[in-house]
C-alpha cells in the first residue's frame, strides 16, 4: 500500500506540474499577445496619422513647422502657433502644479493629523472628477473676469516693466489668454499628481522614516532624503501622468485661450494650441489640404507626447544607473 500510495502521490504531482506548466504557458501568450496588441494599436494610429497628413507636409514642407500663416480662405496652414501654445500652456501649468502637488502630498502623508488626511485626500480626488469643460466654463465666466480686472492690471503694472521678464507680461488685462490656459491646466492636473505622489509617499516604509528622525534629522530632510529617493520612480511618473494631461486638454483650454492665430511674447496674449485648433475648426475644414493640416497637428501631438515620455523614461535610467555610484 505504501508503494502505491507514493506512485499516486507521483502521478498527481506530475499532473499538478504539467498544469502548471500548460497555465504558465497560456499566462505567458496572453500577455505576449496583450503588449503586442498595444504596440500594434500605436503603429496603427501613427501610420493613418501619417497617411492623412502627408499631402500637408507635401504641400508646405518643413515650413509648416516654422510658419506662423493659418489662412483657410487661402489654403495656406503652419502648426507654429499651435505648437508654442501647446507647449507654454503645459510648461505654465507644471510650473504650478509641480511644487502644488508635493506641498499637497507631503501635508497628507507627512504633517496632517490622522482626523485631517482622509477628508483633504478625498476633497483632491473629487477635484480630478470633474469634467474639464466644466473648468473651462468657471474659467471662462468666474476666474477669467476676476483675473482679468485685479490681478493682470497689478502685473502689469508692477511686472511689466521689468527688463527681459516684462515683456511677457504686457498687453491689455483681457483675462482670457496662454497664462490663463495655463493656470486653468495647473489646477486641473494637481489632483493627479498629488494622487500619484501621495499613494508612493505613504509606500515609504515606516522604519525607514523612524531611523532618520531617530538619528536627529528634519521632516524635510526625511523628505529629500529618504522619501524622494525611494519613491522617485512614482514621482516622475505622476509628474508625467499631468504632463501628458496638460498637453492633451481640449475644452478647457479652449474656453480660455482666445482661440488666435496669432505668436507674441506675452504670455496675456490670446493664442491656441493644437487640442484647441482641433477642437474649433475640424468639423468645418473643407478640402484636402485643410483636413490634412489639421490631421498633421494631431500627428505632431502625438510625436510631442511620446519624446516627452521617452525623455522622461530616460532620466529615469540614468538616475537609477547613478544610485549608489560615489557623489
Amino acid at each position: 500500500m505504501t508503494a502505491l500510495t507514493r506512485s499516486a502521490a507521483q502521478r498527481d504531482r506530475s499532473r499538478h506540474a504539467q498544469r502548471s506548466a500548460v497555465a504558465d504557458a497560456m499566462f505567458r501568450n496572453i500577455t505576449r499577445v496583450a503588449a503586442l496588441l498595444v504596440l500594434a494599436l500605436v503603429i496603427a494610429i501613427l501610420v493613418v496619422l501619417l497617411v492623412q497628413a502627408w499631402p500637408a507636409f507635401h504641400r508646405f514642407g518643413w515650413h509648416f513647422f516654422s510658419g506662423r500663416e493659418w489662412d483657410p480662405a487661402h489654403a495656406t496652414f503652419s502648426a507654429l502657433t499651435s505648437i508654442f501654445g501647446t507647449l507654454v500652456t503645459s510648461a505654465i501649468a507644471m510650473v504650478i502644479a509641480v511644487p502644488v502637488s508635493f506641498g499637497i502630498a507631503l501635508f497628507i502623508t507627512e504633517l496632517a493629523p490622522a482626523w485631517l488626511r482622509a477628508p483633504v485626500s478625498i476633497a483632491v480626488e473629487l477635484l480630478a472628477a470633474i469634467p474639464s469643460i466644466i473648468y473651462g466654463m468657471w474659467g471662462l465666466f468666474v476666474f477669467a473676469p476676476l483675473f482679468g480686472e485685479y490681478v493682470q492690471p497689478w502685473i502689469i503694472e508692477h511686472i511689466g516693466s521689468w527688463p527681459w521678464v516684462g515683456a511677457l507680461f504686457q498687453g491689455p488685462p483681457m483675462g482670457i489668454g496662454i497664462f490663463t490656459a495655463g493656470l486653468i491646466l495647473a489646477i486641473m492636473v494637481v489632483p493627479f499628481i498629488s494622487s500619484v505622489m501621495r499613494d508612493v509617499f505613504s509606500l515609504v516604509p515606516t522604519v525607514l522614516r523612524e531611523s532618520a528622525y531617530g538619528v536627529g534629522c528634519t521632516t524635510w530632510e526625511v523628505v529629500w532624503r529618504v522619501v524622494l529617493p525611494y519613491t522617485r520612480a512614482g514621482v516622475m511618473g505622476g509628474i508625467m501622468l499631468g504632463l501628458g494631461r496638460a498637453l492633451g486638454e481640449t475644452m478647457a483650454v479652449t474656453f480660455v485661450i482666445g482661440n488666435s492665430h496669432t505668436l507674441g511674447t506675452s504670455l496675456f496674449n490670446a493664442g491656441n494650441t493644437i487640442s484647441s485648433t482641433l477642437a474649433n475648426e475640424f468639423t468645418e475644414a473643407v478640402g484636402q489640404t485643410y483636413t490634412s493640416s489639421l490631421v498633421a497637428l494631431g500627428l505632431i501631438l502625438f510625436l510631442i507626447t511620446f519624446v516627452v515620455l521617452a525623455l522622461a523614461k530616460l532620466l529615469l535610467l540614468r538616475m537609477a544607473a547613478r544610485e549608489g555610484s560615489p557623489t
